[in-house]
């Protein structure tokens, strides 16, 4: 019997995983990819000696990961061996406090102790909070198609609808830990978890704090090999599943006929499939290969994620002060935010991010050296004059890290490469460097998402960070796993 053929648009972690599960439900596969290397927004960048990670730096829920590898017969660990990390975060405040979060309970409570916050038990508190409010919301909100009627009559969806108010989303998340913290830096440490989702924690609801929980209960984890590992992993599991890759070849129309998918169309000519699974943005695909289609009216009024300004610097010295993760708060975070989502500038003093992958990788810098991945987050592109947005920010960090670290980071920059959202859009094609597709600044942000099917066009599907459930590497193996189910019900060619 002959198979049915089914595309994929776009090799990120969720076309990829899109793709393993697919030929694993046996169809023929075949992945489309505009760029020249597999990974979306999980790049690469090697240069003098030097590799540095370019998307995201943390490793969350690996189980997820593990599930493509069991269900393809292998171990995960013999392609992506990783470890649990001892520090999830070392935090740099303004007042020249440092706090290491550590993942051992014995370790914080002694961070704790040492640092002089008076908030333990709220702290050991909100974790448990975050973890009960994470077992109740995920198996509706991040793990199941949460736009299927027919789901809503589940044992998850009735104990979710008979407990609706622990997810406490009428108050914001800086409101929940305003309230639940005296101590200011606390109440810093865990705003910052909307940013894992390009959000604002003055607008965001509360139930996004349950995000702690992936990385300080959970775990943060990291490739022994660094992040890029998990998409060649990843790449190497769907080839061996027989999947076909068809890089530097751009689609430029998804075909629909009679309501339902006709094939794709390419800079070769038309291409007839089954079956699409789009790992693009979904802004971009309906702005440019989903003609004639309202889709592109109504994403086009929902606020964008925040994008992000990154300098990838090649350090000349170590700095043992710093950990794998760090990060350096800005001394008015409100005002961060209000800059980014209100007026689509960045202030002049922002919260700067540096990952050193070398701290865990040593072989992704030379003997004595270090490898700097230094983010600050920035309003999506709109038109802003970005070569002198970029000079000023670079200014402003390299000053917050000397006053930090007392140092003169300048002198030991010996190279740098910049991503910006206009070079984040031209790589990714994520509708104006939005890192996360739409921003979740609201209570009805979970329910606003764009959904992983379209009623109006049959047999076209939707992964990735820009679609249900969300942006990250977890969230993007989930809107696989749903898309899948949701195929697998539907046509039952699994032999």
């Amino acid at each position: 019997m002959e198979r049915k053929k089914a595309a994929v648009i776009g090799s990120g972690i969720g076309g990829l995983a899109a793709a393993v599960r697919l030929a694993a439900l046996g169809f023929d596969v075949t992945v489309y990819e505009k760029n020249r290397t597999p990974g979306g927004k999980i790049s690469q960048l090697r240069t003098n000696g030097y590799r540095f990670d370019t998307g995201p730096s943390l490793f969350t829920l690996p189980h997820l990961a593990e599930e493509l590898f069991s269900l393809c017969g292998e171990s995960m660990r013999d392609h992506i061996p990783y470890r649990r990390l001892e520090v999830n975060c070392r935090y740099f405040f303004p007042e020249g406090d440092v706090f290491t979060f550590y993942q051992d309970r014995a370790g914080l409570a002694s961070e704790i102790e040492r640092t002089g916050i008076v908030d333990a038990p709220s702290l050991f508190e909100r974790l448990e909070r975050s973890k009960e409010v994470y077992d109740l919301s995920a198996p509706v909100f991040l793990f199941s198609n949460f736009h299927k009627l027919s789901n809503f009559n589940t044992p998850a969806y009735k104990n979710i609808a008979r407990k609706l108010r622990r997810l406490d989303f009428m108050r914001t998340m800086h409101g929940a830990n305003r309230r639940d913290f005296k101590d200011p830096r606390l109440v810093k440490i865990f705003d910052r978890y909307a940013t894992y989702n390009g959000s604002d924690p003055y607008r965001a609801p509360a139930t996004l704090n349950m995000i702690a929980h992936l990385e300080n209960n959970i775990g943060a984890f990291f490739p022994e090999k660094g992040m890029y590992s998990i998409v060649e992993g990843l790449y190497g599991l769907a080839r061996r599943q027989g999947v076909g890759f068809r890089f530097g070849r751009a689609v430029t129309q998804i075909v629909v006929r009679d309501g339902k998918v006709a094939g794709l169309e390419t800079d070769e000519g038309f291409e007839s499939y089954y079956m699409v699974v789009s790992d693009a943005d979904v802004k971009y695909l309906a702005r440019n290969l989903l003609r004639d289609h309202p889709l592109g009216r109504r994403l086009g009024r929902s606020e964008p994620s925040s994008s992000a300004l990154i300098f990838y610097w090649r350090i000349d010295r170590t700095y043992p002060q710093l950990d794998l993760h760090n990060i350096l708060f800005a001394d008015d975070y409100k005002k961060e935010f209000e800059y980014i989502f209100r007026r689509s500038e960045i202030a002049d003093d922002n919260t700067v991010y540096i990952f050193i992958s070398s701290k865990a990788v040593p072989a992704d810098a030379p003997a004595g050296c270090e490898n700097w991945f230094v983010m600050i987050n920035v309003p999506s592109d709109s038109g802003q004059q970005w070569n002198s947005v970029v000079a000023r920010a670079r200014a402003n960090i390299i000053g917050k890290i000397d006053r930090t670290l007392g140092t003169d980071i300048e002198k030991h920059i010996s190279g740098e490469e910049v991503a910006t959202p206009q070079t984040i859009e031209s790589a990714t094609s994520s509708a104006g460097g939005a890192l996360y597709g739409a921003s979740s600044n609201s209570a009805l942000a979970a329910f606003m998402r764009h959904p992983n099917m379209l009623k109006s066009v049959d047999n076209l599907y939707f992964v990735g960070g820009s679609v249900h459930p969300g942006g990250g590497i977890p969230l993007c193996l989930a809107s696989a796993s749903i898309v899948c189910d949701e195929i697998s019900a539907k046509y039952m060619v699994h032999e």
